[in-house]
Formats: C-alpha cells, structure tokens, sequence
C-alpha cells in the first residue's frame, strides 16, 4: 500500500520530534506547507548530523540516512528506544515519492553546513555541498511529493489541513518544544493544553463544560480522561507518533480505569441490571501521551500499536487523585442513567409481552368497543 503525502510528512515530523530524545536543549520545530508551490518544509533545532565521511559506504552520513535505503542509525533492536522512527524507512521514502527533496544540517561539532538535493524519486543525487559553519545546530528537509504518484494535482484544502493538525499534535505530545507552523507559533503549551482543543465548547447533558482528568504519571505517560456520550473515543501517541487506531497502550490504559469505574458501579447499582466492563468503556474518552520502547505496530503507516504490554519499558499506574476524580467527573452518573433506562426498557419489553384477558363479572361493565366513533 502505497504511503500517503500527509504520511510522508509525518514520518519527517517524528524524526524531527525524536531528535529532542537524542538532544535535551532542542527546543523548536518549525513547519512550511506551501501548496501553491507544492513545497513542504521541516525544521529543528536540535543537534546536527555528524557531517563526516563514512567509512564502508564511503559517503557522507547525511547521505547515508536520507539518500540510501538500508541505512539508519536506529537497527539495534538490543537498544532500547523511545523514539518514533526506528529503522530509517520514513525519510527514505519521503525522497522516494518527492520529485525534489533536500537536506540541509550544520553541525556544530564538526563546524560544517551539510546539503545536497535528490531528485526524481531520489534517482538523481545532486553535489553534495559542505561549507564552513559557525553557529547553532540544525536540520531542515525541503520536499516536493510526487503528486502523480497519489493521484493528485495539488495539495487541497483536506491534505494541507490534515499536516496542519500533525503539527498541532507534535506541539501537544513533544515535551518542552515549541512548533511554528508557517512562521506562526502554535498556541499548544503541553499535552493538557492540546486537550483541551479538542473539548472546547464540548458540554454534557446539563450543559455543563465536560470535565477532563488530567495526570502525568510520570516521564512516560500523561493521561487524560473525560466522559464520552458517541461510544468510547481516544486520542492516542506513542513517541509523538498520532496512533489513530489505538493499540495496546489503549486497552492498557482504559482497562485499567475501567476496573475502578465498574466497582464503583456495581456498589451503587446494587440489584439492578448488570453490567459488563466493554458498557463502562463505552463511556469513556481517553487521550494518552506516552514513551514505549521500541514500539511495534500492524503496519509502516504506524496507526495501530502491537507491543505487548510487559515490553513498555514503564508502567502507568495511577494515583488516588486520578481514580477519584475519574469517578465524579460524570462517567458513573451516565453509566448509572444508562443502566435505569436499559431496566426500564426491559420493563416495558415485559409488559408489552403480557396477554391481556377481558375482564368479567363485575355488573354494567361494557367494553368501550365504540370509543372515539361517532356511535360512542
């Protein structure tokens, strides 16, 4: 299956975002999506690419990474990592579908500026140009995707919002990185702040603003937690990668608040309708923000998370606080409203089902077969 533009921009967003795992002064991403001219660019801040000559390939390292499959710096599956890119493939093949793509990364260490431009589906390689450099780190990406490639002529309105929004997400789940996003800086401080983006003038059935749960566990995970009314909803990355389809690390987190919830149901619904962990999950919107080592997943498109559970590399346990304030911020009250309406339900199916019989004996009663007819 073919990856699509708004992937290939993604996988150079993650590489931007796991930089900050290999350099902690990183500090800012900046984002251009020019659809007149079908040019997408991504920056950062953090440390260079070493710009020296590789010693089997002959080559220089930028070159290796971005313009050689079978290359990467991230094979050794021995070493544990929390990074989204893992072996190489994503900037790779962002070449591979752009009619042009350049990489541009000084390096401080090395007091080099590295570029070199790739061209027709990274077929054609461009001179590679070194300059001296004094300065800060950083590494920028230019591409042009190959739209005939997507059956596509320009980039539309639907795709330029879509990349919009991974840049939103990068703002919400890279820690302490601030995005632009064409030369605009983005109004997300935090993973809380990037929640609430989503439940903005969202209320419940009183009219109420919907009440989230927020906690950072701890390095690892942040969650937050609210009440859903649509069937159960989550927002979900692992590694700023957006998982849209959820995975382990879902059920993880979900079972485990799920388990809580339904204790405190079943002491309040004491000899009501009973019922089953899958009908308090449906109640429940939840947004995860979390760091697994060497995450694995269904596919390259990197939607759905297959790690099991006892490889996470942590764990997320919550507090006292959490489980409290999950129980008051009205998920119970729903699922308890849910359960009188389903007994009610059943009560009218019962009724509904009962063979009613003419009643007999009692003097002057006649049936009002007449009734509402002009001889009534």
């Amino acid at each position: 299956m073919l990856p699509t533009t708004k992937k290939l921009y993604c996988f150079l967003l993650v590489n931007a975002a796991d930089n900050k795992q290999r350099a902690e002064n990183m500090s800012c991403i900046k984002v251009t999506i020019d659809p007149e001219n079908n040019t997408i660019s991504v920056w950062n801040d953090g440390k260079g690419i070493p710009i020296v000559e590789h010693q089997v390939e002959k080559m220089y390292v930028p070159a290796l990474i971005f313009g050689h499959l079978l290359t990467s710096s991230n094979y050794d599956d021995d070493e544990k990592k929390v990074t989204g890119g893992r072996n190489g493939y994503g900037a790779k093949l962002c070449n591979i579908f752009s009619t042009k793509f350049t990489v541009e990364t000084a390096c401080k260490e090395y007091k080099k500026l590295f570029k070199q431009t790739w061209t027709v589906n990274m077929t054609e390689a461009g001179e590679t140009k070194l300059k001296h450099f004094v300065g800060e780190d950083f590494t920028r990406v230019t591409f042009q995707p190959d739209l005939s490639k997507f059956k596509m002529t320009v980039l539309d309105k639907d795709t330029v919002a879509l990349m919009s929004r991974r840049a939103y997400d990068i703002a919400g789940t890279a820690k302490n990185i601030t995005v632009f996003l064409n030369g605009k800086k983005l109004p997300v401080k935090g993973f809380r702040s990037y929640v609430d983006m989503y439940i903005k003038d969202k209320v419940d059935d009183t009219g109420n603003a919907l009440k989230v749960i927020h906690e950072k566990v701890n390095d690892r995970w942040e969650v937050c937690l609210t009440m859903s009314e649509r069937g159960f909803q989550q927002v979900s990355f692992v590694n700023c990668i957006a998982t849209t389809k959820g995975g382990r690390h879902v059920d993880y987190v979900a079972d485990q608040i799920v388990n809580k919830l339904i204790d405190v149901v079943k002491k309040k619904n004491k000899g009501g309708v009973g019922v089953k962990p899958f009908q308090v999950k449906n109640h429940m919107w939840v947004f995860i923000n979390s760091l697994i080592e060497n995450p694995t997943f269904d596919s390259q498109t990197k939607e759905n998370m297959t790690l099991q559970t006892k490889n996470f590399g942590s764990t997320c346990k919550f507090s006292e606080k959490f489980i409290k304030g999950a129980v008051g911020c009205g998920i119970v009250e729903n699922i308890l409203n849910w359960i009188k309406f389903k007994a009610q339900t059943q009560l009218n199916q019962k009724c509904s089902a009962v063979k009613h019989t003419r009643i007999k004996g009692i003097p002057k009663l006649d049936d009002a077969n007449d009734a509402g007819m002009r001889s009534s």
